[in-house]
């Protein structure tokens, strides 16, 4: 047997795999593990509403609106007390988190002016 027709298969680059592919391989998987956040971030969209102030529980951390929607303070947060009156118009920013709407902003509605009657 020639000694030139014995290889070792450990320096045939066929048997090895090729470094570019182990690459592309590598990139791709990183690429996936890397849309991972995105993915569960889009998974978890801020969403919006306007709606009026119906009650805040006495421990400040839930409002209730007159169409019946709760929307509870991020841990941690209070509303101050009397911050918010029965009536008020609010727009809230706020994530769906375990069936909770989690408000991240919330701002009071500037209530429309009175209609001004003609003087005569």
């Amino acid at each position: 047997m020639d000694s030139h027709q014995l290889t070792d298969r450990r320096s045939d680059p066929a048997a090895q795999g090729n470094p570019l592919n182990k690459l592309l391989m590598l990139a791709g998987l990183v690429a996936v593990l890397g849309f991972a956040p995105a993915l569960a971030l889009a998974q978890a969209q801020e969403k919006m509403l306007v709606g009026q102030v119906q009650s805040v529980d006495e421990t400040g951390t839930k409002i209730t609106l007159t169409d019946g929607t709760k929307l509870l303070t991020p841990l941690g947060s209070v509303i101050r007390p009397r911050a918010l009156q029965e009536g008020t118009m609010v727009v809230a920013m706020y994530l769906e988190e375990n069936g909770d709407n989690i408000v991240t902003k919330l701002s009071l509605k500037p209530s429309a002016p009175a209609p001004s009657t003609p003087s005569e």
